[in-house]
């Protein structure tokens, strides 16, 4: 039988940091990409480069964490959508979710970086196939109660919110979000039946 290591609990402190890190990280990778200075992200996130290291040893472990949590987010969203009255509401919910200001451009900013490196880590892999599996049975449930179209699978829908939340760079922050809340609105208008 495998057993797996349990890492050590952090002090509340030591845990608050790690959480602005990976928050900091995660802002400065949408906007600028992952290759973002690790000192920029130690000044966003308010620590010291040090303490930076000191959670993070490297570039790529702190880019795989802040993709990990991502997909936490999102599958526990999902997870909670499940107590949602309708199929329908859990959906609108997870495109919403989906369409958060910075999520998609994160998304957008990781989708290289996990292109090359998801299939050697099992974690990462495992977090992305049970956001997709967890998207996709909101899909299924909103169909099977006939409130969304039956031609259109969940992967279609995240491909869509994809386009719809991509960054345009030639648009002001403000005018990209603006744009994204009102596309996905029209999104969601045309997945009923």
């Amino acid at each position: 039988m495998e057993t797996t290591a349990r890492a050590p609990r952090l002090r509340a402190d030591a845990q608050r940091n790690r959480e602005r890190i990976i928050a900091g990280a995660g802002e400065l990778i949408s906007e600028r990409g992952p290759d973002v200075p690790m000192e920029d992200i130690a000044q966003r996130a308010g620590v010291g480069v040090g303490t930076l290291y000191r959670r993070f040893p490297d570039r790529h472990s702190l880019i795989r964490e802040v993709a990990a949590e991502m997909f936490r987010r999102g599958i526990a969203l999902a997870e909670a959508q499940f107590d949602a009255p309708t199929g329908w509401d859990a959906v609108v919910r997870l495109v919403r979710f989906c369409g958060e200001p910075g999520l998609g451009e994160l998304s957008a900013a990781l989708r290289p970086w996990l292109a090359e490196h998801r299939d050697g880590d099992a974690e990462l892999r495992g977090l992305t196939m049970d956001w997709l599996d967890r998207f996709e049975r909101a899909v299924r449930d909103a169909q099977d109660e006939g409130a969304m179209r039956t031609d259109i699978t969940g992967s279609d829908l995240l491909r869509l919110i994809s386009l719809t939340t991509c960054r345009m760079p030639e648009l002001p922050a403000d005018a990209n979000r603006a744009a994204s809340a009102r596309y996905l609105e029209i999104i969601i208008d045309g997945l009923r039946t």
